[in-house]
């Protein structure tokens, strides 16, 4: 083909079935999208904007994550780390509520108040009825 002049090569068009001939070459592996653009006197970004439109990497939409082996552990250690502290933080909370509930029946079965004598505000997540704020 002859070098087209840039007004020529604005005033072309080219068929959708062409552009989807293209477009199978390249994915298969026929063409190679420098030699298209070379051969037909296109842009690349034409080109692009081809397999975008027509091509069948465009319906898959994945993604290509890459790293390494040593980058995977590391990620696969710090969820099991995470995992861990989040199961050992639950048990703490259980033990923390447990010891505040039986403050709380303590205190109704001896009428003292418990948590002022102790000076502290002691943590009560699950039923806190503002009786262990400390007083002055």
């Amino acid at each position: 083909m002859e070098k087209l002049t840039q007004e020529e090569r604005r005033r072309r068009t080219f068929s959708e079935s062409f552009k989807r001939k293209k477009v199978q070459e390249i994915e298969t592996g026929q063409s190679k999208i420098s030699e298209i653009c070379r051969q037909y006197q296109v842009s690349y970004q034409n080109v692009y904007r081809w397999l975008n439109k027509f091509g069948s990497m465009k319906k898959k939409q994945e993604r290509l994550i890459v790293e390494t082996s040593s980058d995977t552990k590391r990620l696969h250690e710090l969820q099991q780390r995470i995992a861990e502290l989040e199961r050992i933080v639950g048990q703490k909370q259980i033990e923390i509520d447990f010891k505040d509930k039986m403050i709380e029946i303590a205190e109704e079965m001896y009428s003292v108040d418990i948590k002022k004598k102790l000076g502290i505000a002691l943590s009560g997540t699950s039923s806190n009825t503002g009786k262990n704020s400390p007083t002055r």
